[in-house]
């Protein structure tokens, strides 16, 4: 398991992934939002001069500890891939959250990572999560020079890449996390320990994900020969599992544990266990210290929820902290009628119709 722990932030706008081990010691390892919101350009396993000056600057503009920035350095298609990564995490982030009163917005996030809080837990895992799943799937996509397809048996690259079944590394992408992050010692601190779980959380979540696909070669269709490789699930699909444990997450404190002699993470307790001996945490549990706030109004931790859309029948009353909600209808326009015309076009109509949109009181 990694001894060290991801997470991402932003701070005033700005798209940060932080590597954090316990506090207070933070490894810079951080990216500004108008990173993530650009592509570098394509890199790939080329070995021109040019674009290999061009992968050590970007490298050298990521705010990385000094090993990181080695690594970096050897490796080509990194830094492309980390940005793919913080630009997975928040889409999914704000996309799971997008009808709860906290809804991963950008405001807030530096106060919110200081505290223990279930939202904080969620932002460790999804973030592990998606560098993850971006490492395999540029090792797979052949983005990283030092990395190709996932060692399936029988199966050579070339013959990978010839049928089109270059499987996702999983096993390179969790190696490399764990070289890239480092290892740590976190002793008796509570929130290390729970930030190292979270993380090691979403990384699992990419392994259960892990799925055996296969595709049949032979004449006419026939299955004569099959070639199989491993594909991980789409980041959705991670995504609300997360989300799942997020609802579930279990609130936790630290014990000793006398047959071992050292801290560790406990729970309420579960059925079936003594009341003697507190309850440890699943390794798939997501697990937080200390309560959330409401989220309703503004504070340090987000704008709260004023203004916010919301629906009358669903989430209206929870989003809207009991403020009520307020009603506006509007008209909205929409392709409709749509067909195909010789040659090679679709001609639409534009309709409109009433929309009632709902919204948070002040």
């Amino acid at each position: 398991e990694l001894k060290h722990s991801v997470i991402l932030t932003w701070w005033s706008g700005e798209a940060l992934l932080i590597a954090v081990t316990s506090p207070p010691f933070l490894l810079p390892f951080s990216l500004t939002g108008k990173e993530a919101l650009t592509h570098f350009p394509s890199l790939g396993p080329s070995t021109s001069s040019a674009q290999g000056k061009v992968h050590v600057k970007q490298c050298d503009l990521l705010k990385l500890s000094r090993k990181q920035k080695r690594l970096c350095r050897r490796e080509p298609g990194l830094a492309e891939t980390l940005r793919d990564a913080i630009r997975l995490g928040i889409m999914e982030c704000q996309y799971q959250f997008r009808s709860e009163r906290w809804n991963c917005s950008l405001e807030g996030r530096t106060s919110l990572l200081k505290r223990g809080f279930k939202e904080t837990a969620f932002l460790y895992a999804v973030s592990s999560a998606a560098l993850t799943h971006s490492l395999a799937r540029a090792c797979s996509a052949g983005r990283m020079e030092r990395c190709t397809c996932d060692d399936s048996p029988d199966l050579e690259n070339r013959k990978a890449w010839q049928w089109g079944v270059c499987g996702d590394n999983l096993k390179y992408s969790t190696k490399f996390l764990k070289k890239f992050l480092g290892q740590k010692r976190i002793g008796k601190d509570l929130r290390a320990k729970v930030d190292i779980h979270n993380t090691n959380v979403g990384i699992k979540a990419v392994k259960n994900g892990l799925k055996t696909t296969c595709k049949c070669h032979g004449v006419s269709g026939s299955c004569a020969v099959r070639t199989c490789w491993k594909q991980l699930s789409p980041f959705h699909e991670i995504g609300r599992l997360l989300k799942l444990r997020y609802d579930d997450a279990v609130k936790v404190f630290s014990t000793t544990n006398d047959a071992v002699g050292h801290s560790e993470l406990a729970g309420p307790q579960r059925h079936g266990h003594s009341p003697k001996h507190p309850a440890s945490p699943r390794s798939t549990d997501l697990v937080y210290v200390e309560d959330s706030p409401s989220f309703c109004r503004p504070s340090k931790y987000s704008l709260g929820t004023a203004g916010r859309t919301c629906s009358r029948e669903g989430n209206c009353d929870s989003m809207c902290c009991g403020r009520g909600y307020n009603t506006q209808s509007r008209l909205v326009t929409f392709s409709c009628h749509c067909q195909v015309q010789w040659c090679c076009y679709v001609e639409c109509q534009q309709c409109m119709q009433e929309e009632v949109v709902y919204s948070c009181k002040q």
